[in-house]
């Protein structure tokens, strides 16, 4: 089944793009083995809900698609912001953002010939 590409969502991560685009960008384009042996001893704290998503990315690869486990690669991860703004009251009724950052990881599993 070449050119198969599998996606998974990680919707809401309590935390900035900026900081999930760093562990992102250690396993984009390795296989998937070799990117979850990488995620579980990086010191970020992104890794522990970033890795929720490559998780599910090849286990729907697997059970859906029949796919080759020894063949996924990590095609592409991306991080997308997301949104959650409240507001703080300040003096002479106004109001001041408080802005709670938050992010949605992408992840794409493909089959890539050995």
């Amino acid at each position: 089944m070449a050119g198969v590409e599998v996606r998974a969502v990680a919707r809401n991560i309590r935390m900035s793009s900026q900081k999930v685009r760093l562990v992102l960008d250690t396993i984009r384009g390795k296989p998937v083995s070799e990117a979850l042996a990488i995620l579980r001893f990086l010191p970020h704290k992104a890794t522990g809900p970033v890795a929720k998503a490559p998780k599910s990315a090849s286990a729907n690869a697997e059970n859906n698609f029949n796919m080759d486990p020894m063949t996924w690669w990590y095609s592409e991860s991306a991080p997308t912001t997301g949104g959650l703004s409240r507001y703080r009251p300040r003096a002479r009724g106004r109001a001041n953002q408080i802005l709670k950052r938050s992010s949605h990881v992408t992840v794409v599993v493909s089959e890539r010939d050995k």
